[in-house]
């Protein structure tokens, strides 16, 4: 398990990849991976691309961001999800909540 993040080359979008298992081991990096991000970032993915697992930790964390970030004030995405995990996220009805590509 492993997590990267970057900044688009404008600096308004920040993206947090997360590779293997998102679940607890992960809550303080994840944490602290969004911590200090700048102000001009607008928008925020977190990419799936690599992302084997999550689970109800995860689901925890994604919507510790949301709250920690202002709902509503940054454009949050979940990108690149494979089919299950698309499920898991739909069923805990976060389609609602986020934007997922």
């Amino acid at each position: 398990m492993t997590l990267s993040t970057e900044y688009s080359s404008d600096g308004k979008q920040f993206v947090i990849h997360v590779k293997g298992k998102f679940d607890f081991p992960l809550v303080q990096q994840f944490r602290q991976s969004y911590s200090d991000l700048n102000e001009s970032a607008d928008t925020i993915a977190v990419d799936f691309r690599e992302t084997e697992y999550i689970d109800s930790c995860a689901l925890g964390m994604l919507l510790n961001m949301r709250k920690s970030l202002g709902a509503g004030e940054k454009s949050i995405h979940l990108v690149n999800c494979r089919p299950e995990i698309r499920n898991i996220l739909e069923i805990a009805r976060f389609d609602k909540l986020f934007h997922i590509d």
